[in-house]
């Protein structure tokens, strides 16, 4: 059993930034991606980004390309942050950190077994 704690969610303006966090606890051993979703009120899971905690590698969704990063902390292990930059009002949603025994391009949220409770991100015109 993988858990996962998000934080760094807030209410900001668009164009301002924010960086949310992914701390990993339990049995990450066979953990192999780390993969960031987003839910606003009434829309489905919606894919944002993923890391390979093996070699780093990120992957975006189009939306999100170009203005935020994914990356892992060099010093403390099991911990991912997504910095998010020049914000837009259709940021808004509950974001979510999953963890899967996966590789590869995955954005199917279905194929990640873990997941945390969710940070809120709102960002206002």
């Amino acid at each position: 059993q993988v858990q996962l704690v998000e934080s760094g969610g807030g209410l900001v303006q668009a164009g301002d930034s924010l960086r949310l966090s992914c701390a990993a606890s339990g049995r990450t051993s066979g953990v192999y991606l780390i993969g960031w979703f987003r839910q606003a009120p009434g829309k489905e899971r919606e894919f944002v980004a993923h890391i390979s905690w093996s070699d780093g590698t990120a992957y975006y969704a189009d939306s999100v390309k170009g203005r935020f990063t994914l990356s892992r902390h060099n010093a403390v292990k099991n911990t991912v942050y997504l910095q998010m930059n020049s914000l837009k009002p259709e940021d808004t949603a509950l974001y979510y950190c999953a963890a899967g025994a996966i590789v590869g391009v995955i954005t199917d949220p279905s194929a990640f077994s873990s997941w945390g409770q969710g940070t809120q991100v709102t960002v206002s015109s």
